[in-house]
């Protein structure tokens, strides 16, 4: 079943269980936001959905709420941070903010980090950096979750990919995994008792599937574009842990403290305004999201939409008339939140 609470309810509550867990106010505070705003936005599987699991690494100590990113090496307008295995999303909340400074000085900043843990929502950094007309590039490698293609063993991560460009009446946004569905979408799916819509992967007698749980089941979930979204997966993983001096998806795996524990990221930001071409960038993205969505649709009942469109309405809809959540979640993190605080 599902409800919806109210925005400010939903993260507050959140923040609350962060608390409880050990987390401090101001920490717990803004990983909640990010939390919560991943269900604002629609993506529920990196927002309400995964709070207890965030609780758990943190109660096990594969996350720890005390570390900070530390500098390792600054060339240029390029750092190398370690992330020490502190919570995903302020490391890479970090390492954005970084990045956009250093745009500010040199055009362009590139921040490389490594021993970190999930970032949660990646589209969340570069919604971040176009908020402050910056242009965002950002990756992560993870653990092994995808066979490579032709492969029916996992030796891949989904490695998601951001791209955004700031746009005064709404910034484009790719946010995208390297497998045509999440498993964070898969079990949102799942959890309606619903199909993907198109085929997401293999089920345990190798045959293509619309069906999460069966997917979920097999770990046979397909790379996007086939054997290109194989070979785009490889060689993000490769750059994120040369250019970080950290981690490999092999070697993450051998971490094995839950998921993306260990992991390396990658952030270039482009600071239009000094880069002389801020007028230019936004004539480009005008005329690209007015041609995307002059398109024919093939379903005259669904308009044609450029990157984070769909976002942006999806929030405004939902802090007007409340977040959905999954009854069952809700409440699990609302017994969190009510639970005796961590000594």
């Amino acid at each position: 079943m599902m409800t919806r609470v109210p925005y400010q309810q939903l993260e507050d509550t959140i923040a609350q269980a962060f608390l409880r867990a050990g987390m401090t106010e101001e920490k717990a505070r803004i990983s909640a936001r990010f939390h919560a705003e991943a269900s604002r936005d629609g993506v529920y599987s990196h927002g309400l959905n995964r709070v207890p699991r965030f609780i758990e690494y943190l109660t096990l100590g594969w996350v720890d709420a005390d570390a900070e990113p530390v500098l390792v090496r600054q060339t240029g307008p390029i750092e190398v941070l370690d992330g020490q295995r502190g919570p995903g999303i302020l490391n890479a909340l970090y390492a954005t903010d970084r990045a956009i400074e250093l745009a500010a000085e040199h055009g362009t900043g590139i921040v490389a980090l490594r021993n970190t843990t999930h970032w949660m929502r990646g589209g969340a950094f570069g919604w971040h950096a176009a908020d402050r007309g910056k242009i965002l590039m950002a990756w992560t490698n993870t653990e092994s979750c995808m066979p490579a293609w032709g492969a029916t063993d996992t030796r891949l991560g989904n490695n998601p990919l951001v791209m955004a460009v700031p746009r005064a009446e709404g910034h484009l946004v790719l946010d995208m995994a390297m497998s045509q569905y999440s498993y964070g979408k898969l079990q949102t799916t799942r959890l309606k008792n619903a199909q993907l819509p198109y085929p997401g992967g293999f089920d345990n007698d190798g045959n293509l599937t619309a069906d999460p749980a069966a997917i979920e089941a097999s770990r046979r979930i397909l790379p996007t574009g086939f054997w290109k979204g194989s070979g785009l997966t490889i060689l993000l993983d490769v750059l994120a842990a040369v250019l970080s001096e950290g981690l490999a998806t092999h070697q993450i795996d051998q971490v094995d403290q839950g998921s993306c524990t260990g992991c390396s990221q990658i952030f270039l930001a482009f600071d239009p305004d000094r880069l002389g071409s801020a007028a230019h960038m936004q004539e480009i993205v005008d005329g690209m999201a007015r041609y995307v969505n002059g398109s024919t649709p093939a379903d005259p009942s669904r308009k044609v939409t450029y990157p984070g469109q769909n976002t942006y309405h999806t929030r405004q809809e939902h802090l007007a008339n409340g977040v959905i959540v999954d009854d069952g979640i809700w409440q699990e993190v609302e017994a969190l939140a009510e639970r005796e605080p961590k000594a």
